[in-house]
């Protein structure tokens, strides 16, 4: 009994971490309209989100408005390193049709109109 109860515990570990999404972790942006930031990847139910948890400008760190408000809503991951929701961009407060990609520390941001046919894009650098 006890060997099942230790086996069963180290399946449900090894599961969880077999589930963790890849982009899950802390990502830089670009600088847009002066500042950056650092976006705390997280899984929100089945999809993941992005919060910003830090903001940035030429003198340094600074404690934006922003700060704990969510950019990245609802990314359904496709199974390919792509994922699509949507963005909401800070500056002129709008949300758009949103992609990303994976590639390795890389993270290709989409903010998009018309359908996804027109987007403005950003890469993203992963931090932790």
């Amino acid at each position: 009994m006890k060997k099942l109860a230790v086996a069963a515990a180290a399946l449900a570990f090894s599961a969880g971490t077999a589930m963790a999404d890849p982009v899950v972790g802390t990502w830089k942006t670009e600088v847009d309209d002066g500042s950056y930031a650092h976006i705390d990847m997280k899984k929100c139910g089945a999809d993941v989100c992005g919060t910003i948890s830090r903001t940035f400008k030429g003198s340094g760190e600074y404690d934006s408005p922003n700060k704990g408000k969510i950019l990245v809503r609802n990314m359904k991951a496709n199974g390919d390193g792509s994922y699509n929701g949507k963005v909401w961009r800070p500056s002129n407060d709008k949300i758009y049709i949103g992609k990303m990609q994976l590639n390795g520390n890389k993270l290709v941001l989409k903010g998009c109109v018309a359908g996804g046919l027109l987007c403005s894009s950003q890469t993203w650098t992963r931090i932790k």
